[in-house]
């Protein structure tokens, strides 16, 4: 099982903190370092305010020289096809070929509002995200020297060079977020490399990847082609006062963590990470919510990685 640490930097980091994380990360032994696109905290002041996810990832790639980097996920309301295309070839040239793409509809009303991003409904959404990810995938397979072109209901690419390309070939990994029941199992089946579930229950996820894999069958797809992930929040410690003391510092309850989320002493964390490996799942994401936390993620790397490989 790949074990990638997430964080959340619209609810209060900065660039260096975020640096200081990724290559802590790194040199612990984790596969990947992931972030949030967001640009509007879900609670407390967010300060110092929120930083970028396609500015700050390929400066940590410069930063780093093994780490898996990427977002879970990229609203696809923020940013135009063409734009992220090259944002993205660009980190994955910065990285030497590191970047994973996560992608979703986006679904926080309030920072659209607070930015000045537009924010349709749900279907129109949908809709823009497959033409965004037919538009990505295009623009990344056009032969060098060859034209891309491209007419949807919603956005227009005419005669595009189709430039720069990413290192990675045909293109860097493409992970599918969310648990929609029709329309993203469809869409993971047609475009992603790794089908992610965030935040659900073991059960719930398993769920959705037995509907991603009819989906695969409906589609002629081998789901063995097709990874599945999912992200779960951690909390871990060394003790009882050690986890309760790190739940308090993320405002959380240790009850409600240990319910919800991967939350306990190591074997417990460990346990809950291979409930979902038994259910499907060959990366999990841990969502690390206090940043500054580095003994956090050692003690994850100490007692939890070494029973997940």
């Amino acid at each position: 099982m790949r074990v990638r640490v997430f964080v959340e930097p619209q609810q209060g980091a900065s660039y260096a903190q975020l640096l200081r994380m990724a290559k802590h990360a790194e040199s612990l032994g984790f596969d990947g370092f992931f972030r949030s696109d967001h640009y509007l905290t879900m609670g407390g002041d967010g300060l110092p305010g929120p930083t970028d996810a396609w500015a700050t990832l390929p400066a940590l790639g410069r930063e780093t020289e093994r780490l898996r980097l990427g977002t879970l996920v990229t609203s696809a309301t923020f940013r135009l096809p063409g734009p992220l295309a090259i944002a993205v070839a660009q980190a994955d040239d910065m990285s030497g070929g590191r970047i994973e793409l996560g992608i979703g509809t986006g679904w926080y009303e309030e920072e659209h509002r607070a930015y000045g991003i537009p924010f349709p409904p749900l279907a129109t959404r949908f809709d823009r995200l497959e033409e965004q990810l037919s538009i990505l995938t295009g623009l990344w397979t056009t032969p060098l020297g060859e034209r891309f072109t491209y007419e949807g209901r919603h956005y227009r690419i005419d005669d595009s060079p189709a430039l720069p390309k990413p290192v990675q070939k045909p293109y860097p990994p493409i992970i599918l977020g969310g648990f929609g029941a029709v329309r993203t199992p469809r869409l993971a089946v047609r475009f992603a490399d790794e089908m992610n579930v965030p935040f659900h229950s073991v059960e719930d996820t398993a769920s959705q990847y037995e509907r991603v894999r009819r989906a695969c069958e409906v589609a002629d797809r081998d789901p063995a082609t097709l990874r599945f992930s999912a992200v779960v929040v951690v909390c871990c410690g060394s003790d009882e006062q050690e986890l309760a003391t790190r739940a308090a510092a993320i405002g959380r309850e240790v009850d409600e963590l240990r319910a919800h989320g991967a939350a306990g002493q190591p074997n417990e964390v460990a346990a809950r990470c291979r409930e979902y490996g038994a259910n499907g799942a060959t990366t999990i994401y841990l969502q690390v919510l206090d940043v500054d936390d580095l003994d956090h993620v050692s003690l994850i790397a100490r007692e939890v990685l070494p029973t997940l490989r």
